[in-house]
């Protein structure tokens, strides 16, 4: 029996346990969805509705205590200008977990978290767009014979 066992540990120490649920909150603001195992969705959902309540309230204090706690400024004022105003009408339950499988190598049970009604574009934002006649496109076409 579980009693009296307050949260999940994740197999972790309590600093690097911080900093995973701290780097994955803010993966999870600038992607709206990622993939994770199962347990470490579930310690992260609660977190992550915490961070959009906080953001939903613009004071100060609020904006102070959404960079203390994701250490990052980008993230923090898409949660304060985009997120918090998206979730206007919504009480909570700002994010979902969906069961994903099992992970080949070890068989651990994986999870998607993301966003209710979130941006399906935010899933694109670090992808690089190849323009034409670049130098890397001409390397890739040019064969072999024909360069030596």
């Amino acid at each position: 029996m579980r009693h009296k066992f307050g949260y999940r540990k994740l197999n972790r120490t309590s600093e690097h346990r911080k900093a995973l649920i701290k780097n994955m909150l803010n993966s999870l603001i600038k992607y709206e969805q990622i993939t994770t195992t199962l347990p470490k969705a579930k310690v992260l959902k609660p977190q992550a509705d915490k961070i959009i309540t906080l953001g939903k309230k613009d004071t100060l204090q609020n904006t102070r205590a959404l960079v203390s706690k994701l250490q990052d400024e980008s993230s923090a004022s898409k949660v304060r200008k985009t997120l918090s105003k998206r979730y206007v009408n919504r009480k909570g339950g700002y994010t979902r977990i969906i069961k994903a499988g099992f992970r080949y190598g070890d068989n651990a049970p994986m999870a998607v978290i993301e966003f209710v009604d979130r941006d399906i574009e935010a899933k694109k934002v670090d992808k690089k767009k190849i323009k034409k006649n670049s130098p890397v496109e001409k390397r890739i076409d040019t064969p072999k014979e024909a360069t030596a």
